[in-house]
């Protein structure tokens, strides 16, 4: 009976042990899953991840391949994708009801204004410590890989307080697109500065061309940024961005105005009545047919306009926007879509997770196939083609401007979009004076100071 007692009591010590390591084994860190490096074996089981992201010039393929990476190193966890152009519309019926996606991939600046909204309303999660995370697979961190600077803008910290709430994606350097092909066949060479902007038109104007398109007026958000940052560098940028008060006043604001205000007399009059989400393909359709110059625009009108027919000769030519003065500065703004938590997702770390694996060399060259390039460091040096020219503009002199208007209170029935920027279209019909524009400004601005968060 001692001898069986012994055993008994041997054995349930061996049993504690075992439960005890195990116990110990299970809080520790998992090694990563060998094969793909879309994530690690430490994601949570059996949960299903909503990703919500726009479809673009891109297309949505890339994105169904990424999930699917993220899925096979995750066993247990399910990507449901939803992509589409007017995504907005997709997903807004079902967060109203209270169902919102894990992680959505929609940037600033559209016409709907969703994530500004979320942005409004404090609805975005703080994803500072994803700078910190490991990269899924890879053994450098999250803001090791992001090129410098693009996590210090409001663009990803819109409040100002040190915090990113938005992961910066898929970048494009913004400027001024044309047909290098029409411009070497007439002659012509590219304005350096805006008087030889002006001079230009006049030329083309004698030849039934004239200087200028827009795809939308919401094209004029990278092209306004640029301008101000031309006309008085990073100081008049920030201040007018916070809506210092008397900055509208200034002598550099008054040339930002008057340039945009002249362009709009240089503008193709059939501009404004396509410049909509529906026909703004027929406004870039009109350099492709050298009925004008140069359109505002970022990187992905190459493939978003890859099929239209073309005029003899056409090939793609991109430049920063012009120097005030004879000397000065050249700017190109760097525009560039986000990703973002709101804070009512389900799935939070799982979610963090996903979004540093975005970052992976996987994830990029997945992205990269469909020409949507990531703020990576060194993933510009291996692009070819198109691709190679608009990347480098930052290597041919021209500085890059960052940055977008500071976040506010809502204010129902005003956004900077419709104050800064859709009157350029009544500027081209003659409908609204510089000046109506110019008092509009001020007294947005006015309101938005007092609603600054």
């Amino acid at each position: 009976m001692k001898k069986l007692l012994s055993i008994m009591l041997v054995l349930t010590m061996a049993l504690t042990l075992l439960a005890g390591c195990g116990g110990s084994g299970s809080s520790s860190t998992p090694a990563a899953s060998s094969g793909s490096t879309a994530g690690s074996s430490s994601a949570p089981a059996e949960q299903t991840l909503k990703v919500a992201a726009i479809e673009t010039a891109y297309g949505s393929d890339m994105w169904k391949e990424v999930c699917a990476a993220f899925e096979a190193a995750n066993p247990g966890v399910t990507v449901e994708l939803t992509a589409d152009k007017k995504l907005e519309d997709v997903i807004g019926p079902s967060m109203k009801a209270g169902d919102y996606p894990d992680v959505i991939h929609l940037a600033t600046g559209r016409e709907a204004a969703l994530t500004e909204t979320f942005i409004k309303d404090n609805g975005i999660l703080d994803i500072t410590d994803v700078l910190d995370m490991t990269v899924p697979g890879e053994d450098v961190k999250v803001k090791d890989k992001i090129a410098g600077g693009f996590t210090d803008s409001s663009l990803t910290n819109p409040y100002g307080d040190g915090k990113t709430y938005l992961a910066p994606m898929f970048y494009s350097p913004c400027g001024l697109f044309y047909n290098a092909g029409l411009l070497e066949e007439k002659g012509w060479e590219v304005p350096a500065t805006w008087d030889e902007m002006w001079e230009l038109g006049d030329k083309a104007k004698a030849e039934g061309i004239s200087l200028f398109t827009y795809p939308t007026t919401g094209y004029f958000d990278a092209f306004f940024y640029a301008l101000m940052y031309t006309a008085g560098g990073p100081e008049f940028f920030d201040k007018a961005t916070r809506y210092e008060e008397g900055i509208w006043d200034t002598e550099e604001a008054k040339t930002c105005f008057d340039i945009v205000a002249k362009l709009a007399e240089y503008t193709e009059p059939t501009t404004p009545a396509n410049a909509n989400d529906d026909n703004f393909t027929k406004n870039q359709q009109l350099v492709l047919d050298n009925k004008a110059i140069f359109m505002p625009n970022g990187t992905w009108i190459v493939g978003e306009m890859a099929e239209a027919p073309r005029a003899d000769g056409f090939k793609w030519g991109f430049t920063a926007l012009p120097a005030v003065k004879e000397g000065g500065d050249r700017y190109s703004y760097t525009w560039f879509e986000q990703a973002w938590i709101p804070a009512a997702a389900e799935h939070q770390d799982l979610a963090k997770q996903f979004i540093a694996y975005l970052y992976s060399d996987e994830a990029a060259a997945i992205f990269a196939k469909a020409g949507a390039i990531q703020p990576i460091v060194g993933l510009a040096e291996t692009l070819e083609g198109d691709n190679k020219m608009f990347y480098s503009i930052y290597d041919n002199g021209a500085k890059a401007a960052l940055g977008s208007f500071a976040a506010t209170e809502a204010i129902e029935g005003l956004d900077t979009r419709s104050v800064w920027f859709d009157p350029v279209n009544s500027l081209v019909t003659g409908d609204k004076t510089e000046q109506d524009w110019i008092d509009g400004v001020k007294a947005a601005s006015d309101q938005l100071r007092a609603a600054l968060k």
